[in-house]
């Protein structure tokens, strides 16, 4: 997690240039964001992979683990609220036009 305390304030700069300082903040929440549901699609898969696993093995030993999917899901979902809002304000900030 960012520590943003530490940050020092932004000078203050012309319109344009502070549309284009949020422009590319948003451009990096999005990122980060999409490595995140990365993230959750491995951690999904992963755990697929491990569920077989023992069911190939012909294991005589039946382990039942909490199904995280739903908790992966949930949180997927809420990343993909975020993008969209994110990409919503980036849209918007785009198509602003500063007055003459």
């Amino acid at each position: 997690m960012l520590n943003c305390a530490d940050t020092p304030p932004l000078v203050t700069t012309s319109a344009t240039d502070s549309r284009q300082l949020i422009a590319a903040d948003l451009r990096s929440l999005i990122a980060r964001i999409e490595i995140s549901m990365r993230l959750i699609d491995a951690a999904m898969a992963e755990e697929d992979v491990a569920g077989h696993l023992g069911v190939i093995a012909g294991s005589t030993e039946i382990f039942v683990l909490d199904d995280v999917t739903p908790r992966y899901a949930a949180a997927s979902a809420a990343l993909n609220a975020c993008r969209a809002g994110l990409d919503h304000a980036l849209q918007q900030l785009s198509e602003s036009v500063s007055p003459a």
